[in-house]
């Protein structure tokens, strides 16, 4: 059995497409088809149900899978040690991670990453949807590892790095803004919120919480960046509770009375991506800073 057939079905499945397939893994798609087609006929196994717009995995493809990723990434791994026996680790490492936060010091981490391991290169993207949009790149092997916010998907591994408690942020003319003490999130239902997009964590979990208690708010605006969110609430636009993370210069913050978790941000590695040696130096130096 060929690797590449399997590198074929693996695209595939995470793609939903094979048109897509095909040009992330630059042939042509009548070449992933017919080793689609070679690949179910050496295993005797129906793989995937086509239509003409989107491809779906059968039972058997299901199962499958899983076994699939790990032999692909044993060979990525075997060609990996054989590469590095005489030169070191070596490879591009891929890292997503949230607009205008400082979680970690990524810059110093990644400097003393270099000094030690010369042949590891580094991309660091930014991600416009949130931690949602961080596993989805996970997944389809976009990205090898990223720090999230959410619980982990299928096959990811994830691993805390540092927690922060939910504040209430105020404007500071806002009738609640004059005391100290714990604010409900019923309280402030009737305000307009400052929120960040659908798709980021602390949204997602926020929102959980809200619906948890039956309540319901009106958000006037959504901000990319969790750090531009208390700019918003001193310019008078709206209230917000968010983590206990970013500047909030010209706001009044108060805690939150609700018992709500905190916000959890973890350095999250891709299936795929879990068994690469450079993957793993970047994740050991990540967790070494803490």
């Amino acid at each position: 059995m060929e690797t590449r057939l399997l590198e074929y079905f693996v695209t595939v499945a995470v793609e939903r497409n094979v048109t897509a397939a095909a040009a992330r893994l630059f042939a042509a798609q009548s070449t992933v088809s017919a080793g689609l087609a070679s690949l179910e006929r050496d295993l005797g196994v129906r793989l995937l149900e086509r239509s003409t717009k989107s491809v779906r995995l059968t039972p058997a493809g299901e199962a499958l899978l899983p076994l699939a990723r790990t032999l692909l990434a044993d060979v990525d791994a075997l060609r990996g040690a054989a590469s590095e026996s005489g030169t070191g680790v070596r490879g591009l490492v891929r890292i997503g991670t949230f607009a205008g936060l400082r979680v970690i010091d990524l810059p110093e981490i990644l400097g003393r990453l270099r000094r030690s391991h010369p042949l590891v290169d580094v991309r660091v993207t930014v991600s416009a949807t949130g931690s949602r949009g961080l596993f989805v790149d996970l997944d389809r092997d976009r990205l090898d590892l990223a720090l999230t916010a959410l619980p982990p998907a299928s096959g990811a591994v994830s691993r805390p790095l540092a927690s922060y408690p939910y504040v209430a942020v105020l404007p500071e003319t806002h009738p609640l803004a004059r005391g100290d003490g714990p604010i409900s999130l019923a309280e402030l239902a009737d305000d307009d919120w400052i929120d960040v997009l659908p798709g980021f964590g602390n949204r997602v979990q926020l929102d959980g919480e809200l619906e948890r208690r039956g309540v319901t708010r009106h958000v006037v605006a959504e901000v990319g960046e969790l750090a531009a969110v208390p700019k918003y609430v001193a310019a008078g636009l709206g209230v917000a509770v968010i983590p206990d993370v970013v500047p909030k210069a010209g706001c009044r913050v108060r805690p939150v009375a609700d018992d709500l978790p905190p916000w959890t941000v973890s350095l999250t590695v891709g299936p795929s991506a879990v068994s690469r040696r450079h993957v793993r130096a970047v994740v050991e130096a990540i967790h070494a800073s803490g």
